[in-house]
């Protein structure tokens, strides 16, 4: 097994899933906004330190990808972040790519930008204590977009970047996410996530990238949020959680290669109950239909959201805020096996 393949499998643990902890200074300030929480460096800190000492969470967290600023910051025990994770049995991964900008030709659609001076940001990272990295490339689903330009394009950045830190001895999380806006049906959220999956593949194999020594980050096959099958519409129009699981395994079934160890799922912009059960869901019918990947989680909001309302910022809410989360990650730890009820 190669350290590669070796961090690959202990991100994959069974039970356990990824912490996306990896939100820009701006993200991190619309969500503080909406609890009046003030928007400083140390509050930011003390946000992630209170997610990172949580008890018991490394029981259901593999790994934690981090934002830059937070890699290289401390807990208040002085230790720095990956020290302080790695003690409690958790690896530390780190965001790479960069703003995005338009592509040209098609200004409603954008690519990643983060390949120029990666190669230096990789090096230091290993440095700091990152073992594992991600990059996200954002695909719309609108009238007549996709475009194969922008799935070509933003496949090639996620290929070169997966090899350049394969060469860096870094795991690369390639994230191709399918937003959740729009109108669009299951039917057609399932032609684009196949689409935008088989066409990073092959970009995958031109780049000679090792499908075993990375994991795909994928969104699920959803109806788009204005969608009347979201349960907006006329009575029994919503897309039941059997209907989202067959069409997600089915997109991958016909994108992702076999080799291919994992597949962990962004929660982007569903609640933390929906995101809780449709990866419950879908992990039940992966088994079923006995499918060759560990399909586990790498969640955001949906695992931090409540946590953060408990908190609001105040110090004599940090217990029942870290309660919150543990409760939170068992959940979504249990779903990542298909055992999750409530």
């Amino acid at each position: 097994m190669t350290e590669l393949t070796h961090i690959v499998s202990a991100l994959l643990a069974h039970g356990k899933g990824i912490l996306a902890a990896d939100e820009s200074d701006s993200t991190c300030a619309k969500r503080f906004d909406t609890y009046g929480i003030e928007k400083t460096e140390d509050m930011r800190r003390t946000w992630r330190e209170l997610l990172f000492g949580t008890p018991n969470v490394a029981k259901g967290l593999s790994g934690i990808i981090l934002y830059d600023e937070t890699l290289r910051q401390k807990a208040s025990t002085g230790e720095p972040f990956p020290e302080f994770l790695s003690k409690r049995g958790i690896l530390s991964g780190i965001k790479v790519d960069q703003k995005t900008e338009s592509l040209a030709g098609s200004p409603e659609e954008e690519v990643t930008k983060g390949l120029e001076g990666l190669q230096d940001r990789l090096t230091e990272y290993g440095r700091l204590g990152a073992t594992f990295t991600k990059w996200r490339a954002v695909i719309r689903i609108g009238e007549g977009i996709p475009t194969e330009q922008c799935l070509r394009e933003n496949g090639k950045r996620l290929a070169l970047y997966a090899k350049a830190c394969q060469n860096a001895g870094l795991v690369p999380i390639a994230e191709p996410e399918v937003l959740l806006e729009g109108t669009h049906t299951l039917a057609r959220s399932e032609e684009v996530l196949t689409k935008t999956l088989a066409v990073m593949f092959e970009e995958m194999k031109k780049a000679e990238v090792s499908l075993s020594e990375m994991i795909l980050k994928s969104s699920m096959a959803l109806p788009g949020k204005e969608s009347p099958q979201q349960g907006s519409g006329q009575a029994g129009e919503k897309a039941s959680l059997k209907e989202i699981a067959e069409a997600t395994l089915r997109a991958f079934a016909a994108s992702v290669p076999r080799e291919m160890p994992g597949i962990v799922f962004l929660s982007g912009g569903q609640t933390p109950l929906e995101a809780t059960e449709r990866l419950n869901e879908i992990v039940k019918e992966a088994k079923k239909q006995e499918l060759p990947w560990r399909i586990t989680f790498s969640y955001s909001r949906a695992l931090q959201e409540p946590v953060l309302k408990a908190w609001s910022g105040k110090t004599e809410n940090v217990t029942t805020a870290q309660e919150t989360f543990e409760k939170r990650v068992e959940e979504t730890a249990r779903a990542s096996e298909g055992r999750y009820s409530h």
